[in-house]
């Protein structure tokens, strides 16, 4: 079946590091899965510390959920392969509970019932999302446009930095509006239930789209210096989805190399790429690097809600004053958008920059291997 194979995976729980192989796949793929990298006993304390959370609890900062990389052999793994990094004080508890498809409006500004491969809607992570019109917008694209960022938590600012999406990220991370997108390192996504059969509610990545995802930043940083939405080639809304304002998650340059007669559609015809569901046992963690387009899926088919956590970690040579606390996308700003200070000469906005178009700056242990499979490549 297309769409489900799996990168090489690591045996037991004792290891640090991955093998040449690994590095080869992470290079090749964007992502590798660690079988067993997170022990039993911690998965089940996480999954007790779940079950025992009263209505409305933030889980994100109990250390059941951060012992999950920093208890783990993911700590040894991660920082051998991409270098020093703050170990989490937070991460992403996400829970999907069992569901069928839905009438609403997504994100990209289709029925998500109507969205194929269990809701997929495949983004790079670091992108404003304000709560979609759940009816079809009226006026002008400048009007839709418009009459969406003033929709945000801090309501109309115009078009600013200083707007926020309801996910508090920015409109944009910089003052001089150059950069639509937050961004790190690399992803660890933490496996707590069974998800091995597509359709319970598992991440899923477009494989292989992270070279197509860097090429495209340098072509944006070749063309005008402005990276992310509404920069060159990436329009931040879809006018002619059916609510006519949908976020583009993905620029149509990099989508589009992914479509194929196989690819299945939405009830306008347009085709989206399928992406590869990631099947993984509880204790199983998957590695990506940022650039992967990924997703939440629906849990259509599982037997319980899927419990996966999600950390976010930025490699400590970009800014080594700053604390990355594992779950922000937009670690240049504040948690809440908040504006930090940098010193004389540093500017965070152009370094992340260079991440975004170099991605294996940041790995640190995986120099060899990306020149030897360049060199390869080239050959």
């Amino acid at each position: 079946m297309v769409g489900i194979l799996q990168s090489p995976s690591m045996e037991g729980s004792m290891a640090t590091s991955l093998c040449r192989e690994q590095k080869r796949t992470l290079f090749r793929d964007g992502y590798v899965i660690l079988r067993n990298a997170v022990s039993q006993q911690l998965v089940e304390a996480a999954r007790q510390r779940i079950a025992a959370a009263e209505e409305g609890e933030i889980l994100s900062k109990a250390v059941e959920m951060t012992d999950l990389v920093n208890a783990s052999s993911i700590t040894p793994i991660l920082t051998e392969a991409m270098g020093t990094f703050d170990p989490p004080i937070a991460g992403q508890v996400g829970i999907r509970t069992i569901s069928k498809p839905g009438d609403h409006f997504n994100n990209l500004g289709y029925r998500e019932r109507d969205m194929p491969y269990y809701g997929a809607e495949c983004h790079i992570d670091g992108n404003l999302t304000i709560a979609v019109p759940q009816e079809p917008q009226a006026g002008t694209p400048e009007e839709i446009y418009e009459r969406y960022i003033t929709s945000g938590p801090r309501g109309d600012l115009g078009r600013s930095a200083d707007v926020m999406g309801h996910n508090m990220v920015p409109l944009f991370e910089d003052p001089g509006m150059t950069l639509g997108l937050g961004s790190f390192t690399a992803f660890v996504f933490v496996c707590l239930n069974d998800q091995t059969v597509e359709g319970r509610g598992q991440t899923a990545l477009l494989r292989g789209a992270h070279h197509a995802v860097e090429e495209f930043f340098c072509m944006q940083r070749d063309t005008n210096g402005c990276l992310g939405p509404e920069g060159p080639g990436w329009p931040r809304l879809n006018h002619s989805c059916p609510n006519r304002c949908g976020l583009v998650y993905l620029p149509g340059a990099v989508r589009n190399q992914f479509l194929d007669e196989s690819s299945e559609c939405t009830p306008d015809g347009e085709r989206w790429p399928r992406p590869t569901q990631i099947l993984m046992d509880p204790g199983d963690a998957c590695i990506t690097v940022y650039q992967m387009p990924h997703c939440g899926t629906r849990n259509e088919r599982g037997t319980e809600s899927r419990k996966s956590v999600i950390f976010r970690i930025r490699n400590k040579k970009r800014q080594p004053d700053k604390l990355v606390n594992g779950i922000s996308d937009h670690p240049d700003r504040g948690q809440r958008g908040e504006w930090l200070e940098y010193e004389e000469g540093n500017n965070p906005w152009e370094r992340s920059k260079h991440a975004m178009c170099n991605m294996w700056h940041e790995w640190d242990g995986m120099q060899e291997v990306v020149a030897e499979q360049r060199a390869a490549s080239a050959g």
